[in-house]
């Protein structure tokens, strides 16, 4: 198949294959306090177990850990891993949700800015928040992303290649009206 030749679902053939450059997930220190209270719970509930005057009380201490292991630590679990980052060749793919999945997509040839916000803590474990604000209302955010400077720098090389690769479409489609142009032809 040529360039400039399309396929049978209408859309233009792109020569260069779409390849994964990184996967993300937000980093794991999110989960350090939701750990911690696990611990507790366990050792809570191990000693507490049967040592409680009323019967009822007894019965009651596994039906109350197992809701604070769920609510405290599994909801925590489940909405970290839920949550993905996915930087590609040609895009930058944020999924999240549980219930309802929520996909944003923003291409690198459409050019955006990239900034990075970091407190003392994300500091210390070289994680930030990147800004992708590509002139829309709502910017992209990709919360607490380990090895920050890494991917901001990733990103910059992403969209200057992606800036050149359509300045050298746009000279060949250039080059292509000019030939077939009615008028003014050279």
């Amino acid at each position: 198949m040529k360039k400039n030749e399309t396929e049978p679902s209408g859309y233009a053939h792109e020569s260069r294959p779409e390849k994964v450059v990184a996967r993300l997930r937000p980093h794991a220190r999110v989960l350090l306090w939701p750990t911690l209270l696990l611990f507790a719970l366990a050792g809570a509930t191990g000693y507490f177990a049967d040592n409680l005057p009323e019967p009822w009380q007894n019965a009651a201490v596994l039906p109350a850990a197992i809701v604070l292991a769920v609510l405290g630590w599994l909801l925590p679990l489940a909405a970290w891993l839920t949550k993905r980052y996915t930087i590609t060749t040609r895009r930058i793919i944020f999924r999240h949700g549980f219930f309802v999945r929520t996909r944003q997509e923003l291409l690198h040839s459409r050019g955006y800015d990239v900034s990075v916000r970091q407190n003392w803590l994300q500091a210390g474990f070289h994680s930030g928040t990147v800004l992708i604000n590509s002139g829309l209302e709502h910017p992209l955010i990709l919360k607490d992303v380990p090895n920050v400077d890494l991917v901001q720098s990733a990103l910059h090389d992403l969209i200057e290649q992606s800036s050149t690769v359509m300045g050298a479409r746009r000279q060949e489609q250039s080059a292509q009206s000019d030939e077939s142009a009615f008028w003014g032809r050279r």
